[in-house]
């Protein structure tokens, strides 16, 4: 498609001396109040090199480039150059990109090929599921997609919590209080009870926290009886991870977690060591980091037992040598940003100039409105029940409704899942939220049901116009687009031609709720111009032109939806 701030930015050149295409383009404006024009250029910055005011400088640019086809007319105001594109043109522009692209549109290939890891999700074994990991999950999930989109070659990884002093404590649990007959039943419901239940009792007897200790320790050195329980509850938390993944349409290429380095951690400690990075304090290992205004990189306890840093800079290394990334990006919560600084720095230290390819992307926490969530003390809200309930709310706003659909059970899990991601990408990824059952399953204003309905409307209205996608598209090759050339149409137009800049911006800043904005901008724009126009007319040129924005309005919503991860409804 052409980018039109790059062909004013040339046009420009052509006028200017001194500044370059690119330096132009760069200058280019898009004005807030599309009355001031689809672009403006500010002339302040050239006042000095003209030797002129910047509204005279304006006036001379306006008048040199007005006759330019790209323009319906060209103004000054002042020190700005106000460019109004020609609508056809620039409709046909945009719907022929569409219709060319269909589900590749907003795509492209500014990746090429290179590696993007992204790490999202991870949950810990043998504890719940719960409402907070969803950030983690579906952000991270939007990521991957919106990287993938732009041609990177990506790789998810579900780094798994299965390693540490927390399976001390559930094997301890399970010793004390356990048997085999309730994890089998009700796997997560059991091991979440045996970890509450520890540290109910080790408040009364701290000797279980030694105990929990020594347990993981012969965990790290392979005691067979420890391991064996560890890879049970490992199996059973996978099963029920399963149901959510599954639920959310989320699929992983790795789930090596902690775990997995284990036998990598070795090698580190030695290099740490012979780097002469490591210094004893207090029996542990550090490297000292006051030189970078951060506190003390703990690497091994007195025990010798390490900990997530040294888990993390092993995995880093695995995978620099395993996959060759361009990026490694880590999708985890904005408690952790000073284990990300820390590590990262000490990877630095290590030598590998690729440290800073290693992006921790840090997200807002969810709370409940009670204050926050606590495994250990058994509060939390469960992941699988957030869903189920989202499902079942929506099947019963269909029965409800009388909603046409060919299937109430499959647009009831595609609606209802989709409010949940939905509602999560909707705002930045680093607020701070409360958890709200009201909020969650509220349907109404820009909500991710109000968007599928806009794509299940424009849907239906190709439907009813009597011919398939293909022939609507075929048709529209020689469609007059003058009659799709009013306020409300080229607004659409205008936003639909936005979204490829606007998925290029989201993977960029690693921030979904670009992509959800437009989504949102777009389906509002195309309920004005199906209230505005209507669509279906006897005029057959007319109704062309109309079904073809039609057709680029329902496949831009689609294409963003599915950046988001959420299905798309053809009837609602």
């Amino acid at each position: 498609m052409i980018n039109f701030k790059e062909q004013i930015g040339a046009l420009l050149a052509e006028q200017i001396e001194g500044l370059t295409a690119e330096e132009l383009t760069a200058m280019v404006e898009v004005p807030t109040d599309s009355k001031l024009g689809d672009y403006a250029f500010p002339c302040f910055r050239l006042a000095k090199v003209m030797r002129k005011s910047p509204a005279v400088i304006a006036k001379d640019i306006a008048e040199k480039i007005s006759e330019n086809e790209m323009f319906e007319r060209v103004e000054s105001v002042n020190a700005y150059v106000n460019m109004f594109m020609g609508r056809e043109v620039f409709m046909r522009e945009v719907l022929a990109e569409v219709a060319s692209m269909k589900d590749r549109y907003g795509s492209s290939d500014v990746g090429q090929n290179r590696k993007v890891i992204v790490e999202y999700s991870s949950p810990n074994i043998a504890k719940p599921f719960h409402i907070g990991h969803i950030r983690s999950t579906v952000i991270g999930n939007a990521i991957y997609k919106l990287y993938d989109f732009l041609g990177f070659d990506t790789v998810r990884i579900n780094h798994l919590g299965d390693y540490g002093t927390q399976f001390g404590k559930m094997i301890v649990a399970y010793r004390h209080w356990g048997n085999k007959e309730d994890v089998v039943k009700s796997p997560m419901e059991a091991l979440r009870g045996y970890y509450v239940k520890f540290h109910e009792e080790a408040e009364k007897d701290p000797s279980l926290e030694e105990e929990a200790r020594a347990t993981f320790t012969r965990l790290e050195n392979g005691a067979e009886e420890e391991t064996a329980l560890w890879e049970w509850f490992r199996d059973e938390s996978l099963r029920e991870f399963g149901k959510v993944y599954k639920m959310l349409g989320i699929e992983f290429d790795s789930y090596a977690g902690e775990s997995f380095y284990s036998d990598k951690m070795g090698r580190v400690l030695s290099e740490l060591k012979d780097k002469n990075l490591l210094v004893e304090s207090e029996g542990a290992q550090i490297v000292d980091l006051s030189e970078y205004n951060m506190s003390p990189a703990l690497v091994t306890k007195k025990d010798g037992s390490t900990l997530y840093i040294t888990r993390d800079i092993a995995a880093a290394i695995y995978r620099k040598e395993h996959y060759d990334f361009y990026k490694n990006l880590y999708i985890v919560a904005s408690q952790q940003n000073l284990h990300f600084q820390q590590w990262i720095q000490v990877v630095e230290l290590m030598g590998y100039e690729w440290a800073r390819s290693c992006i921790h992307i840090p997200f807002g926490l969810v709370s409940l409105d009670d204050g926050t969530m606590s495994t250990r003390h058994g509060r939390v809200v469960f992941l699988e029940d957030v869903l189920n309930k989202a499902i079942e709310r929506t099947r019963e706003i269909i029965l409800e409704k009388k909603v046409n659909t060919e299937d109430v059970d499959v647009t009831a899990k595609q609606v209802g899942i989709g409010a949940v991601i939905f509602n999560e990408l909707s705002n930045g990824r680093i607020k701070d939220y409360v958890f709200s059952w009201d909020k969650i399953l509220n349907f109404d204003g820009e909500t991710g049901p109000y968007v599928q309905y806009t794509y299940a409307r424009a849907a239906s209205v190709l439907r009813n116009a009597g011919e398939d996608e293909e022939s609507i598209l075929s048709k529209g090759q020689s469609a007059d687009l003058q009659y799709i050339c009013n306020d409300s149409a080229y607004e659409l137009a205008r936003l639909i031609y936005e979204f490829p800049d606007r998925v290029y911006e989201a993977a960029e800043k690693y921030e979904p709720s670009i992509v959800t904005r437009q989504i949102v901008d777009i389906a509002q724009s195309f309920n004005r111009f199906y209230h505005n126009e209507h669509i279906l007319v006897e005029n057959e040129d007319e109704k062309k032109a109309k079904l073809l924005l039609t057709y680029a309005a329902k496949q831009t919503i689609k294409n963003g939806l599915l950046l988001l991860g959420i299905e798309v409804p053809e009837r609602m």
